[in-house]
C-alpha cells in the first residue's frame, strides 16, 4: 500500500486553503496556530516542495498548492460523505448548514416550523462561525454567505439584492443637533461589518461625498451587536436595507434619505455535486420557495 501524509496533516492544508488563514483555519480545527503550522509543514516536507506563499498576515496558494488542493478535494468530499452516511442512520437526513447569525434570527428561523412540516426528516446542524464558505464541502455540506461574488467552483443561487441603510438611534434625529446632512458623519463612529467591508464606501460615493472621514470607524463580526451598538447611540451601522427592516425596532432609525444598491448579496452556496444529496436538494429548493415569496 502506498504511504500517504498523515489525515491531520492533509486536513490541516485543506483548512489554511479554504480560508486564507492559519488563525483561522486553527480556530476551525480546535488547534493552537503553531500546531496547525506544523501539520502544514509536515504535508510540505512529505511532498518535497511549498504549497503556500507567506504572507505577513495571510498565505495564499502557490501553483503546486492549488493542483494539489484541486486533486485531493473531491477525494475528501467523498470520505466525509462515506463517514456521514455510516454514522448519521437512514431514518434521518441531515444538513450541516453554515449561516450567518443574523441572517439565521431574521429570515430562516422564521420559518423553520415549515420546513419541519413539509420535511420531518430533515435536521439542520447549524454552524454560525465566520469564513464559511471556505468550508463549504469540509466541515459544511452548504452555507448561506454574505459575500460580493463567490467562488466559480462553487454551486451559488442568488438569495437578494439590497440596499444599504445609514442606520442610527431615534434620538440622533431629534432636537436641535439632529443629524440629518451626510457631512454630519465626519462627527460620528461609522459601524462596520468585517463581512461587508465597502458599505461605507459605496454609501459615501451615492450620497455625494467621497472625500468625508467620519470620527472613527469601528468593525463588527455580528450584525445583531451592530443594530444594538447602533440602538445605544455609539455610532451609525451601514447595513442592509433587510437588516433594519426585519430588526423593528423602535429605538432605530434610517438617516439620510441616500438610495444605495448593495456591494453584497446573501447567496445559497455548496459544491456542485452536493446537490444531488436529498437534505441539499430539499432545503435548497424549500429556502428558494419561501424567500421568494417574502
Amino acid at each position: 500500500m502506498r504511504r500517504l501524509p498523515p489525515l491531520t496533516a492533509i486536513e490541516a492544508f485543506v483548512g489554511v486553503a479554504r480560508t486564507g488563514s492559519i488563525k483561522a483555519a486553527a480556530q476551525e480545527l480546535a488547534l493552537s496556530a503553531p500546531a496547525l503550522s506544523r501539520r502544514v509543514q509536515s504535508i510540505e516536507r512529505f511532498i518535497g516542495k511549498p504549497l503556500f506563499e507567506r504572507r505577513h498576515q495571510a498565505v495564499a496558494l502557490n501553483a503546486d498548492g492549488e493542483r494539489l488542493l484541486t486533486l485531493i478535494a473531491p477525494a475528501l468530499d467523498r470520505l466525509s460523505d462515506a463517514v456521514e452516511a455510516m454514522t448519521s442512520g437512514t431514518e434521518v437526513l441531515r444538513l450541516r448548514l453554515g449561516v450567518p447569525p443574523l441572517f439565521a434570527a431574521q429570515r430562516l428561523f422564521p420559518h423553520m416550523p415549515d420546513l419541519r412540516r413539509r420535511h420531518p426528516l430533515l435536521h439542520l446542524d447549524i454552524d454560525t462561525a465566520g469564513h464559511n464558505m471556505a468550508r463549504v464541502g469540509d466541515s459544511l455540506d452548504a452555507a448561506i454567505a454574505l459575500a460580493r461574488d463567490v467562488d466559480p467552483a462553487l454551486y451559488a443561487r442568488r438569495l437578494d439584492r439590497n440596499s444599504v441603510y445609514a442606520i442610527g438611534a431615534r434620538a440622533l434625529t431629534e432636537g436641535p443637533d439632529a443629524v440629518r446632512r451626510p457631512r454630519q458623519m465626519a462627527n460620528l463612529t461609522a459601524l462596520i461589518h468585517r463581512d461587508m467591508p465597502d458599505t461605507f464606501m459605496a454609501w459615501r460615493r451615492a450620497a455625494g461625498v467621497d472625500e468625508l472621514e467620519p470620527a472613527a470607524i469601528d468593525h463588527f463580526d455580528s450584525g445583531a451587536l451592530m443594530l444594538e451598538a447602533a440602538a445605544q447611540g455609539l455610532g451609525i451601522a451601514f447595513m442592509h436595507a433587510s437588516h433594519f427592516d426585519e430588526a423593528q425596532d423602535p429605538r432605530l432609525s434610517r438617516l439620510f434619505d441616500v438610495e444605495v444598491p448593495s456591494p453584497y448579496s446573501y447567496w445559497f452556496v455548496c459544491r456542485p455535486r452536493a446537490l444531488q444529496q436529498r437534505p441539499v436538494q430539499l432545503f435548497h429548493d424549500w429556502l428558494v420557495e419561501v424567500l421568494a415569496a417574502d
